[in-house]
């Protein structure tokens, strides 16, 4: 049965959508069967692998409203092993068509365990707000993953999050866990980056990620053609980043071992 892990934070620009599409690519390219879901409405997980919101008639909106089979919508990216349950514009709607419905909170966990033994990992980009849909995917998560960037005010609103995490761990899903704090956005050259770093593992030690995401211009590029890192630049800082945080998951799981030289990335 595959596990589900979600990427979220409240905070737009905190690398969320590229952390769920790359870790999720990264998986793929490891050879496990990994889906990815888009679960914001902004819809830059599916741009982002490649496919034109426009374009897309179902999604996970259909899913979660219509009770429609994912199976039928998931799509094939260009990534090998990667696969993709897309979303568009009317999921923005989701939020208040659910709210009177029972279960409210159940909806994307239902979808999603139709088609959980098919695939290793099913990762989730989640919308950054603590709506509704959100709430969803944590309920439907085994684990989530939140991108914290190495920037000033990085701290702020995690307290947040990690309250909502707490509420849905207790009332909707006890077996939701944290599998890690992701920096991401780190840039070597400033204090500020070092700082945010000692400050995050001061505060939360083993939460944290030894693997670090920095700052790479490729990182930037590869949405625009809508490409992964991998398929964009498998050589570049993001692109080894990415493969080592998929590989320190994988090693937290039980599914590989990780050297202590490859969980991050040595300076240049």
């Amino acid at each position: 049965m595959g596990k589900i892990i979600s990427i979220a934070n409240q905070k737009g620009g905190v690398g969320k959508t590229t952390t769920a599409i790359n870790l999720a690519a990264s998986l793929a390219v490891l050879e496990f069967k990994t889906l990815l879901v888009d679960a914001d409405p902004q819809a830059n997980a599916t741009s982002g692998v490649g496919f034109d919101p426009k374009n897309i008639k179902a999604g996970i909106y259909e899913c979660i409203i219509n009770e429609a089979e994912p199976a039928d919508i998931i799509l094939e990216t260009s990534t090998p092993n990667l696969y993709l349950l897309p979303a568009h514009i009317d999921l923005v709607g989701a939020e208040i068509e659910i709210i009177n419905m029972p279960d409210r909170e159940q909806m994307v966990r239902s979808a999603l365990l139709k088609i959980k033994d098919d695939y290793d990992f099913i990762i989730i980009d989640c919308s950054p707000s603590l709506g509704l849909v959100t709430i969803n995917s944590l309920t439907a998560s085994d684990s989530v993953i939140i991108p914290v960037q190495c920037e000033y005010f990085a701290l702020e609103g995690l307290g947040k999050l990690l309250n909502t995490i707490k509420i849905v761990q207790s009332r909707l899903n006890t077996d939701l866990e944290i599998e890690g704090i992701l920096l991401t956005m780190y840039d070597i050259r400033l204090r500020l980056s070092n700082q945010v770093v000692e400050e995050v593992k001061t505060h939360f030690q083993q939460m944290v990620f030894d693997t670090i995401i920095q700052r790479n211009t490729k990182l930037g590029e590869a949405p625009s053609f809508g490409e992964t890192i991998i398929m964009h630049d498998a050589t570049s800082k993001g692109a080894i980043n990415y493969l080592n945080l998929a590989r320190e998951i994988l090693q937290k799981n039980g599914l590989t071992r990780l050297s202590n030289d490859e969980k991050t990335l040595p300076e240049e």
